[in-house]
């Protein structure tokens, strides 16, 4: 098929590889404008744009394609891309940018998104951290049949990925973006061949997934246990969760964290004892015992490292 894709991030790129490894035809990627990045904050193509341009793959990078917004000439400069690749369909994923119902009705099959859940659940910005906080036992894909709505439209396919005990974000980002490739190989190869059933997502089941912000990295201690080391490991890589110990100026960084059943005995971010095997820190139900911190400024370091240059 010919193909306009669009989408940004090593997610997205990984689909981009897929599609192209299936031998599909990407006419025109759309991306991200670079952003600044690393210690220089020196501009930095997205992981799709240098896909891209490895391929030979034409790049569109447009602020917006609303016609009628704040950077009308970028969006008509895309439409007139999109209309000279006429593309059969446009494969989304991670974008960055809302459709405007233009670009959704120009190509012959539509656009077809790959969705980091399984709809309806975690509809939103964020799919992969709050399927973790959350304490769910599995997510996965969905291509969804894109609407004019927020992840509202119909499904096409799906596939599971399950949710480890231990999964941090970084890991099912991973492991979803894997299954994101093959999924949207599979279903192009399904309309291919003669087509493939359009499911409504169910009125139940509903969930929205929110954009990570900052001020939730700090762990509340007045929380349980059990939600703050599900947070730690959906906040791993980014944001980070942290936490203030006594002695230390600044927050620490929490990297791995496990939480130990039990009455603490104390009041909430009370610290119970730093040994070898971690930072026990009491919590309004259970115990939270830190296993991979960073001091800022420092690198990470497990618990019997961090403990040796530093006593509450």
């Amino acid at each position: 098929m010919r193909i306009v894709f669009a989408g940004t991030p090593e997610f997205a790129r990984i689909a981009f590889e897929a599609l192209r490894a299936a031998g599909h035809d990407i006419v025109l990627a759309l991306t991200q404008p670079d952003r600044p990045a690393g210690r220089g904050l020196k501009l930095t193509p997205s992981p799709v744009k240098q896909a891209a341009l490895a391929a030979g793959v034409e790049v569109a990078q447009p602020r917006s394609l609303k016609l009628d917004g704040r950077y009308p000439d970028e969006a008509a400069q895309a439409r007139a891309l999109l209309g000279r690749a006429a593309p059969d369909v446009m494969v989304v994923a991670a974008y960055g940018l809302i459709l405007p119902q233009w670009v959704l009705d120009l190509p012959r099959l539509g656009c077809l998104n790959i969705h980091a859940s399984l709809l309806p659940r975690w509809r939103g910005a964020a799919p992969i951290q709050r399927a973790i906080e959350a304490g769910d036992a599995q997510t996965g894909v969905t291509i969804m049949q894109m609407d004019a709505g927020l992840d509202t439209g119909d499904m096409l396919l799906e596939k599971i990925v399950p949710i480890g005990a231990d999964t941090d974000a970084a890991q099912l980002h991973d492991a979803l973006a894997q299954a994101g490739g093959q999924a949207i190989v599979e279903t192009l190869a399904a309309l291919e061949s003669g087509g493939l059933p359009r499911r409504p997502q169910p009125a139940e089941g509903v969930t929205y997934a929110a954009k990570l912000e900052k001020a939730e990295a700090a762990l509340d201690c007045a929380q349980p246990a059990g939600l703050l080391a599900r947070r730690v490991r959906a906040f791993n890589p980014v944001p980070g969760a942290s936490i203030r110990l006594p002695g230390l100026a600044d927050p620490v960084k929490v990297w791995r964290a496990r939480a130990l059943p039990g009455d603490a005995g104390a009041a909430p971010g009370t610290v119970l004892r730093a040994t070898a095997e971690g930072v026990d820190i009491a919590t309004a139900d259970g115990v939270l015992r830190l296993l991979e911190l960073q001091k800022a400024g420092g690198k990470r370091q497990a618990a019997d490292v961090f403990v040796r240059g530093w006593q509450p």
